[in-house]
Parts: structure tokens; sequence; C-alpha cells
């Protein structure tokens, strides 16, 4: 990889995209100006962040898939629009649909997730949103934060690139935490982004 260009950032969203936001801010000053964000894909109509996207000029798509026989075919397509613009970095950001195998293999250890907690607690099937944050008030923690790490095969599974706390106050409702939470997470999805780049892709450790 040439040490001089930006790595091409692919970015896979199902809803509001404060965190694609996040990154594209990101991209415009020194902390991650080593990355563009070339392509943003839904696989909602009635995402924000197509409209974000869009506002922001930058390339976007609806790519749904009740329109695919299966998810194979989904993420073929997927798969097929991110080569054809040299993406060399895929980032969920708050993509809710699990990724299949042909598109983790293709783009093996070149996808990144964040999760609004501090895994491995509170990861998992079932565990996004509003769930994660209940959850966590619920089991009376006294910290959460966000996790950054490397898809694989399972769901909020993979290695962690990084990962930071925020605390849990006695009073929180889970839409306090979510709101603490989120905060973080744009500050800290380009800070890994960045780090990912640096460390792992421009050094060929994958």
């Amino acid at each position: 990889m040439d040490m001089n260009s930006k790595v091409r950032l692919g970015i896979l969203v199902s809803g509001g995209g404060s965190n694609m936001q996040a990154i594209v801010n990101a991209c415009a000053t020194p902390h991650l100006d080593c990355a563009e964000v070339k392509l943003v894909v839904s696989n909602r109509s009635d995402a924000y962040a197509l409209d974000r996207a869009k506002e922001l000029g930058i390339e976007s798509m609806l790519i749904d898939p009740k329109q695919f026989p299966d998810r194979n075919a989904f993420y073929k397509k997927i798969i097929l629009e991110m080569e054809s613009r040299g993406i060399g970095l895929i980032c969920l950001a708050g993509f809710l649909l699990k990724l299949e195998p042909n598109i983790i293999q293709r783009f093996k250890g070149r996808i990144l997730n964040i999760h609004p907690a501090l895994l491995p607690k509170f990861g998992g099937k079932g565990m996004y949103g509003h769930f994660v944050h209940e959850t966590v008030i619920k089991a009376k923690e006294k910290e959460t934060g966000a996790t950054v790490h490397v898809v694989d095969e399972e769901f909020d599974h993979g290695p962690i690139i990084l990962q930071k706390k925020v605390p849990v106050f006695p009073e929180d409702d889970a839409g306090k935490v979510a709101a603490r939470v989120l905060q973080l997470e744009h500050k800290l999805f380009p800070e890994a982004i960045s780090l990912y780049i640096k460390e792992y892709l421009r050094k060929g450790k994958v």
C-alpha cells in the first residue's frame, strides 16, 4: 500500500448516520487525513444517513436485501460496489444486519464495527441500540462504553482495536446512557480507524 495515498472508506449504515458524519468530519482534519469516505451504503430506504451523505457530497446508495434471493446475493452486490470504487476498509456505522461469510472473506481483516458497550460484555445477537443500554442498566453496571473491533463470522466478536469507557450513574436511564455512549463513539471510531490504518493496513498486517 502506498504510504502517501489515502485509504478509501466504505460505510455500511442502517440508521441516522451520526457516526458516519463523525468519520467524514474527522477525514477533513489531521486526525484522520489518511482516509476518505468514498461510498455510503444503507439497507434501509428511510435511513437518514443517505440524506446526510447527499448533503456531504458523498456517493451513497440504497441496496435493499428484499430485492435479492438471499443474503449471499445481497452481499455479493455490496462487494461489487465496494470493489469497483477501490474501497480499502469497510466501516459498520450502525449497520444492523449480520454479515455473511462472502463479504467477510473478501474483505478479510478490512471490516471494522463499533459496538455501544465494553465487549465482550453485552454483545451478541439482539444486543444493539437501546437493548444494550437497557441491559447495562438492569445489570447495575457502574461503567459502560464503546468498542471498535475487526469483524469476523460472529456477532460482536473479533480483535478489539480500541475501547473506551464512560460512567453509568444510579439515576441514569437507558436514554441518558445512550446519549453518553454515542458522544463517545463519535470520537472513538475515527481514532480507531486511524490507528488501524497506520498500525495494520499500512504495515501489511492484514
